[in-house]
């Protein structure tokens, strides 16, 4: 059976020593056995456990919380995943938030802000979930009957000069 000293398991999930030794004081982690120098001896099943650690952590559960999915057996671990998932998602809403802040500041202050999906990019995954070119004027049709102003703004959002807007949504008007 393959086992580890602190450094090595540490090198082999990418971690620092200081950080298995804070894991072992907390008790998320701690070593199966002790060498007769008393150096920490970790089997598989440990270095199984820190993987799950890590992929926690980058899921970014609180060392809390992942302790309680480990140790506490039945521990409805989608209960936790899930709140996990609902507060990334206001991270993210909050951080949009910022980002069109920053932007319209920056339009503001007289700045070109190159848009994060331009027309090429838009058009290529469109291609590449199987959207014909039929399909896209058929979209860009609807588009423009249901909310002609977001439609706009949308071919605004991808970098398109106003000459291309107007063409595009005077085809999209027509019936």
């Amino acid at each position: 059976m393959k086992t580890y000293r602190i450094t090595e398991l540490a090198r082999a999930v990418g971690l620092s020593r200081s950080a298995l030794l804070h894991y072992d004081r907390i008790g998320l982690l701690s070593a199966s056995d002790r060498s007769r120098a008393d150096y920490r001896i970790y089997t598989e099943r440990d270095r199984r456990r820190l993987e799950r650690i890590c992929q926690y952590r980058a899921a970014g559960l609180p060392l809390a919380d992942i302790r309680a999915l480990l140790d506490v057996p039945g521990r409805p671990a989608a209960r936790v995943l899930e709140k996990r998932l609902r507060q990334t998602n206001d991270e993210i809403g909050a951080l949009r938030g910022q980002q069109r802040l920053l932007a319209s500041l920056l339009r503001v202050a007289g700045k070109k802000i190159p848009p994060a999906v331009d027309k090429d990019m838009w058009v290529s995954m469109l291609k590449a979930a199987g959207v014909s070119p039929q399909s896209m004027e058929r979209w860009h049709q609807e588009f423009e009957r249901r909310a002609p102003r977001d439609h706009h703004g949308f071919l605004a959002s991808l970098g398109l000069p106003e000459a291309e807007i107007a063409r595009i949504r005077a085809f999209s008007a027509r019936p």
